[in-house]
């Protein structure tokens, strides 16, 4: 069981407005990414993401006059995060993405609400799995199918090991989610716990980097990818963990990763509104379920409808 205070099973206003404003700065990283990686090594790409971040937040937090813990015992819980939420997924889907269509990967990507409502269950005691949350989140696994098109569908089973590389990388996004609640009963800010989680990370990153990309070799980046690998740096991972950790500590691992159903929608908004891209039927009809799915995993229509037969009977 983890360590930590109880959590709020329904998320009110503010806590949904972080959830979408994540699910908008993380759909952002795939327009970063698809320019970075056009010059740069996908590993070269995520070092530098999480390098920049951790400066970045560093920065933040002595502006703020905020400073990270120096004990033992978060340190050692920020490594362990690290390790659960950047090093292994990172590592094991940038390389099934290497196998594996995109569209494959990100339906795979989304049953990261399955895993966490299976792992909270096993691991707190009080975020255990309930017929809505699990309704919700087939509802919303079938939203992003639907969005992404059936016939990414076709593809799955032809390269199976890169296909559970991926399927064990969200099944890691899991794990974090329910370990990072204990940053809260350590009374480590939400600023203070992204700050130290990006800094582990590259540390642990950084070597294999070198290692594996050997950047002194590539050519100089463009000016476009070095600004996008900033702006995947200070958007969609400086404020999205800031985002991230203010939301686990209140409304837990379930509700937070629920932004993995909302990415797909914010991807598919922003090209629309960015991009002059069309928004077709399969989207709203994908959105519709996203939205049923995020709305029986809160809680609030099920205990609605109950109140409203209860009156009536």
């Amino acid at each position: 069981m983890t360590n930590g205070a109880a959590i709020n099973r329904s998320m009110g206003a503010l806590e949904w407005g972080m959830v979408i404003l994540l699910s908008l700065v993380w759909g952002g990283s795939f327009f970063f990414n698809e320019i970075a990686v056009r010059e740069l090594p996908p590993l070269t790409v995520v070092v530098g993401r999480v390098v920049l971040a951790s400066l970045i937040l560093l920065t933040l937090l002595r502006f703020l006059g905020q400073r990270i813990p120096t004990s033992g015992t978060v340190w050692r819980a920020f490594f362990v995060m690290g390790f659960l939420n950047n090093v292994v997924p990172f590592t094991l889907i940038v390389w099934g993405q290497i196998h594996i269509a995109s569209g494959v990967a990100s339906i795979l990507n989304a049953t990261t609400p399955l895993f966490t409502v299976l792992v909270a269950h096993w691991m707190t005691a009080d975020e255990k799995i309930t017929k809505g949350r699990v309704m919700g989140v087939f509802a919303g696994l079938a939203g992003v199918a639907v969005m992404i098109g059936g016939d990414a569908l076709t593809g799955l089973g032809v390269n199976v090991v890169a296909q559970l590389a991926v399927l064990a990388g969200a099944l890691s996004y899991a794990f974090a989610g329910v370990y990072g609640r204990r940053f809260r009963a350590l009374e480590v800010s939400p600023m203070a716990t992204a700050t130290g989680q990006v800094t582990a990370s590259s540390v642990m990153l950084v070597p294999v980097m070198l290692i594996v990309d050997q950047p002194w070799l590539l050519p100089m980046p463009s000016a476009a990818a070095i600004g996008s690998l900033i702006g995947v740096a200070a958007l969609s991972t400086a404020v999205a963990y800031i985002l991230y950790f203010r939301i686990l500590a209140t409304a837990g691992a379930t509700n937070l990763l629920l932004v993995t159903f909302l990415i797909p929608v914010s991807a598919v908004l922003l090209g629309v509104l960015i991009l002059g891209e069309v928004l077709l039927p399969k989207h709203l009809t994908g959105m519709a379920l996203i939205g049923l799915g995020l709305a029986a995993i809160d809680g609030r229509p099920w205990r609605f409808l109950r109140s409203i037969f209860a009156v009536k009977a």
